[in-house]
């Protein structure tokens, strides 16, 4: 099963994630940067399995991001 990869450490808050894909993504109110929900955390990288159906758009996603710090493998 594919994985999000998610660098938050390098997130800069512009919200493309969570305006197409608001399902998975919050934006924080702490620090303005992109949350990942129910990611597990390590190392400051948090892990995701992608369910086949939202596959797709979490590459649109990703492709989206202006730092390409959202990675599908």
């Amino acid at each position: 099963m594919a994985k999000i990869i998610h660098y938050r450490d390098k997130c800069i808050g512009c919200s493309v994630c969570f305006e197409m894909q608001p399902e998975i993504w919050r934006m924080s109110k702490k620090d303005g940067k992109a949350t990942l929900l129910k990611a597990i955390e390590k190392k400051n990288i948090y892990i995701l399995p992608l369910h086949p159906s939202i596959e797709s758009l979490t590459n649109d996603v990703a492709k989206s991001c202006p730092v390409k710090i959202i990675k599908i493998v």
